[in-house]
């Protein structure tokens, strides 16, 4: 079972991390794009997994009630830039995760209808955001470039601007069937961290930003029908970009 490393799924893995399932599941904690290639190429069976990757799926299903969504403003995937949006010449693009990559692309043509050059960044990029080369940082480092750059625009903000509906960046989905004693099991794990919200805020403090407000706030865990409507929409979107 692939898991991101990501502040942002902590209490979705909190549950399996005190020793649920323990007999059933082995964690493989990796960030985003790197958990969908192990899905893509059949190396795990679930994973939570960026949503961009379902096109890529030869089968998939979605196993869980929860997922990494938000309902606006989600803190921790952005563009930061030294310049208003409008004067950026390039967008080096987070190599971490493709459902942000192509969220941002999305956006930059239909929200902002704007036509920077995008450029797949390597790992050591965040450097370069300067002048006017703006970034799309994602995750814990998002919090890191938050005071560095003088603007920030928050994607799950603008696709609530633009969409009206709420984003799933990502969620847990399994690459073949999976018996229903054992997805019930399984929901019951991967909700446990949100009803040990505390416990879970004890055991990963983040001094860069306030974690409680980020879990309560900004990251919305359940799986809604509307959050569904939204990444039907993103899924339909992505294709033609």
């Amino acid at each position: 079972m692939g898991t991101v490393s990501y502040l942002n799924a902590k209490p979705l893995i909190w549950g399996f991390e005190q020793g649920m399932m323990s007999d059933r599941v082995e964690l493989i904690p990796d960030y985003p794009s790197r958990i969908a290639a192990m899905l893509v190429d059949d190396e795990i069976d679930l994973g939570l997994v960026p949503v961009a990757i379902i096109p890529r799926l030869k089968d998939s299903y979605i196993i869980s009630d929860y997922c990494i969504g938000a309902e606006g403003e989600v803190a921790s995937v952005c563009l930061f830039s030294d310049v208003p949006l409008e004067e950026v010449e390039e967008v080096l693009l987070d190599y971490q995760s493709r459902t942000s990559v192509s969220l941002a692309r999305l956006l930059l043509k239909e929200y902002w209808k704007l036509n920077p050059v995008l450029t797949d960044a390597k790992e050591d990029f965040r450097k370069h955001i300067k002048g006017r080369t703006a970034g799309l940082v994602i995750g814990d480092r998002a919090f890191e470039q938050r005071p560095l750059s003088a603007y920030r625009y928050d994607l799950g903000q603008a696709w609530k601007q633009h969409t009206g509906l709420p984003f799933v960046f990502a969620a847990w989905i399994a690459n073949k069937k999976l018996d229903a004693g054992f997805i019930t099991d399984f929901n019951k794990a991967t909700g446990m961290g949100l009803q040990h919200l505390e416990d879970v805020i004890a055991q990963y403090p983040c001094s860069l930003f306030d974690i409680r407000k980020y879990y309560t706030q900004h990251i919305s865990y359940q799986l809604t029908d509307e959050k569904r409507k939204g990444l039907g929409l993103f899924l339909t979107r992505m294709g033609k970009h």
